[in-house]
């Protein structure tokens, strides 16, 4: 029987003791494979700024299964952000479900476009091949963002 499809809502307490933990070893994962310069994750402050929705993804009985974060550059373009699933469930299908959420989320506030910013090093194939399967593709880089070979750019369009 598959697992049920987690609970995805935004979320009202980024400081949330098991949301703090995973963004935690996010932000320590993300410092361990790439140069510090190269490290674009959001911190807790700056997931808490009006552009920012804040998304968990939670199993019926409440735990924690992964993050994401949509950012609002402008009126028609948004940016996915501090996408992240716990390591103990990679690969059961969170990550899409977030992203597929994000998506809908954007089009709902009238985005016409997302774009991110994920690294080139191997350790992020499976976040590039997760994009690539959902229509993004490589663009300049965008918003605040500078060339870096660190650095890969996505975008797609709603």
């Amino acid at each position: 029987m598959p697992a049920p499809a987690p609970v995805i809502a935004p979320e009202p307490d980024v400081a949330a003791a098991d949301v703090v933990a995973l963004l935690r070893g996010h932000l320590a994962e993300m410092r361990a494979v790439s140069p510090p310069e190269s490290v674009h994750a959001l911190d807790l402050e700056a997931l808490r700024e009006p552009a920012v929705t804040f998304l968990t993804a939670r199993d019926p009985d409440g735990a924690l299964l992964g993050v994401a974060a949509l950012k609002r550059l402008d009126a028609a373009h948004g940016e996915l952000k501090s996408m992240r699933t716990d390591p103990g469930r990679v690969r059961s299908g969170t990550g899409t479900a977030l992203l597929l959420h994000v998506l809908d989320l954007a089009r709902a506030r009238g985005l016409e476009r997302v774009s991110l910013e994920t690294g080139t090093e191997p350790f992020f194939a499976p976040a590039r091949a997760l994009y690539a399967r959902h229509g993004f593709v490589e663009c300049p880089p965008f918003a605040d963002y500078a060339p870096d070979p660190h650095s890969v750019f996505l975008t797609r369009e709603l």
